[in-house]
């Protein structure tokens, strides 16, 4: 009976080692000064794998901002504070090559620092080849800001934040 009792104890614990050692150590990176990506949860509807967050883009030049994969599209968000609003930038970019998209409607929901909600659209600038808006809020503290891609019906979704 002992012999069993012990064996149960060594199998647990051997469980428990390999449980620890294959979890997932990645950790939502702090935003408040770098230019690394917040977690997202978003997903295409055509596709079930969740979205990679990535701070350095191994498939094209980077523009500097927090960049989200998501299904087949690689969103990256820039957001640049100027004295009196923040200007947002948004690069659509579709496939493994990563080809600009330049016919998507894109809106930007922004929480802003006191709870409030806000919808901007963006406008597409064919001569710098993405989205892009205005916010006029110059409050201080953190944003966060849903964007919600739609490409010929097929939805890409990305979260990011920025600090002011």
């Amino acid at each position: 009976m002992k012999s069993f009792k012990s064996g149960l104890i060594i199998l647990g614990s051997v469980g428990l080692l390999f449980l620890g050692a294959c979890s997932n150590d990645n950790k939502a990176a702090n935003t408040e000064n770098s230019p690394a990506a917040s977690t997202s949860s978003a997903q295409t509807p055509s596709a079930s794998a969740s979205p990679v967050t990535k701070t350095d883009s191994q498939h094209g030049k980077s523009h500097g901002g927090q960049v989200v994969e998501t299904g087949s599209y690689h969103l990256e968000f820039v957001p640049e504070k100027e004295a009196s609003a923040t200007h947002m930038d948004l690069y659509v970019l579709k496939g493994d090559n990563h080809q600009t998209v330049a016919d998507a409607k894109v809106t930007a929901q922004v929480q802003l620092p006191d709870g409030k909600e806000k919808t901007v659209p963006l406008t597409y600038d064919a001569s710098d080849k993405h989205y892009t808006a205005v916010l006029s809020e110059k409050a201080t503290g953190q944003y966060q800001v849903k964007i919600t891609a739609d490409v010929k019906g097929e939805k890409a979704n990305g979260r990011f934040n920025f600090n002011r």
